[in-house]
């Protein structure tokens, strides 16, 4: 890969956590000439493609940022750095994680090289070729009246609430998900479905697909695997939701403001 242009932005990635500048107080994100001055050995290097100039590295798992400069998560860098550049840092990542995972044919297992121009693999032995995975999923706001159905997953480390989701198996319409994804996770039935949006989302390397729906009928009834608690919930006893940077809190956003609420009075981690 020839050398990026010294103002390209550098997103250089220790597992899953990026590399950020502290040095005035604000996060930032390195261009590639402050990169290439650290003289950190990268592992791998791949240019994101597009119309903006930045590249992807991957760091050693032992890996120490220099001093002004620490490892952060994604999540928590909403609303510190543009959300431009946090876009093209949720790309980074899963090109990161796509090109650490696939140094070896998934067929014949001989390695693979890298394709020139695009965002794929292929062996040479037995031209098998691969791309970087992405999932899709659904994930659905669900009213009744005035109320919104929120649920708790049973892995969130914190109480918070938020739509309810699920990948798209084989042979599923995403309109067939959400509905046996409601089905099962909540046990009630739902009608009146319209797309709202979507967003990729490495958490890790998903596509999720919104879409709002109404209740239809029967009665909550939890699978305790997925949801360790759920309600409808009404505008003024909304519980904690999830931060700004997710395609949930957009869904619960849209929610409030049509019921005429103020977004910015919820409750979130952060």
């Amino acid at each position: 890969m020839p050398p990026a242009p010294d103002q390209a932005l550098c997103f250089a990635f220790r597992g899953r956590d990026l590399l950020i500048s502290h040095g005035d107080g604000r996060a930032r994100v390195l261009d590639a000439a402050a990169w290439r001055e650290l003289g950190i050995a990268a592992v791998r290097e791949n240019d994101l493609g597009g119309a903006a100039a930045a590249i992807a590295v991957e760091l050693p798992d032992d890996a120490e940022p220099p001093d002004g400069m620490a490892f952060e998560n994604l999540r928590r860098l909403h609303g510190r750095v543009d959300d431009e550049v946090l876009g093209l840092a949720l790309r980074a990542v899963q090109i990161v994680e796509w090109d650490r995972g696939n140094q070896f044919c998934p067929r014949c297992a001989g390695p693979v090289d890298r394709v020139p121009g695009e965002f794929a693999k292929r062996c040479p032995r037995c031209q098998t070729s691969t791309y970087p995975r992405l999932c899709p999923a659904v994930i659905v706001l669900v009213e009744r009246g005035d109320a919104v159905l929120l649920g708790r997953n049973a892995r969130f480390p914190l109480p918070m609430y938020s739509t309810l989701a699920g990948f798209v198996e084989p042979g599923e319409t995403l309109e067939q998900t959400v509905h046996r994804e409601i089905r099962e996770e909540a046990g009630i039935e739902v009608t009146d479905l319209r797309y709202f949006g979507s967003q990729p989302w490495p958490f890790p390397d998903s596509l999720m697909i919104a879409f709002t729906a109404v209740h239809a009928g029967g009665e909550l009834r939890l699978d305790p695997t997925e949801l360790s608690d759920a309600a409808w919930f009404e505008l003024d006893d909304l519980p904690m939701v999830p931060p700004r940077i997710s395609i949930a809190r957009q869904l619960i956003d849209a929610w409030v403001r049509r019921r005429g609420g103020d977004p910015d009075r919820l409750r979130s981690p952060g």
